[in-house]
């Protein structure tokens, strides 16, 4: 049986995705992910390399973020990321979606961009995208979870960490109840302790991305960005 601390890491996207990680940064971050069995280590696309090579012997995955953090790229340049970090070793792909396209209500612009890179992974990588919770309205919310639904991605994601706000457990409730239960939920963004992690994953997260999994799963109370 698993402990608690065991069931926790299970969730957990360990994530180092500032400007300024070294290589000696995501070599521990990968001893810790196999450490303590994360579910993932998430890093830059610089990184991803490095990553696959450091857990090839593991189960841990990796995964990457594409047009990140703004979501600004064209769907050309998002699928090019994808099937680029897929080829150095990425298994899951965490892409932001244009949220300026969906602020507008293009949605048919959104769809196309999310299936772009939903197309590029394939079934080489699952697709999660970020909405950015923070820059957007309830409707906003609602609209970005069923388009993430009709472009065939496997998680819909809170927050880059890097906007003006993370995850909230009223978001996480609202996003599960729109996909519904076969679709993946990620919140991300300043989650600091397991309170906060068994807190999201009984609003119906089945995955949590956080810096802090280390401190998460010790029991220790940390601020973070992410």
């Amino acid at each position: 049986m698993l402990t608690l601390n065991q069931a926790i890491a299970s969730y957990i996207d360990h994530t180092a995705l500032k400007a300024d990680t070294t290589k000696e940064q995501i070599v521990k971050l990968c001893e810790e992910a196999i450490n303590h069995q994360f579910a993932s280590v998430c890093v830059n696309p610089t990184w991803v390399k490095l990553a696959a090579t450091l857990l090839s012997n593991d189960s841990v995955k990796v995964c990457t973020v594409v047009g990140f953090p703004l979501g600004t790229s064209t769907s050309e340049v998002k699928a090019f990321e994808a099937t680029n970090a897929i080829g150095n070793g990425a298994t899951e792909i965490d892409m932001v979606l244009n949220i300026g396209a969906l602020k507008d209500r293009n949605f048919e612009v959104v769809e196309k961009d999310i299936r772009a890179v939903v197309e590029a992974a394939g079934d080489r990588a699952l697709t999660k995208v970020i909405i950015e919770t923070s820059l957007l309205t309830e409707e906003e919310k609602i609209h970005a979870c069923e388009l993430v639904v009709k472009a065939g991605a496997a998680f819909v994601k809170t927050s880059t960490g890097f906007s003006t706000g993370g995850a909230t457990i009223e978001d996480i409730k609202l996003m599960r109840k729109v996909v519904g239960p076969e679709l993946g939920v990620k919140a991300s963004g300043g989650i600091r302790n397991a309170a906060d992690t068994l807190a999201m994953i009984k609003a119906g997260a089945t995955r949590i991305g956080a810096s802090a999994g280390v401190s998460i799963i010790k029991g220790e109370q940390v601020r973070t960005d992410y």
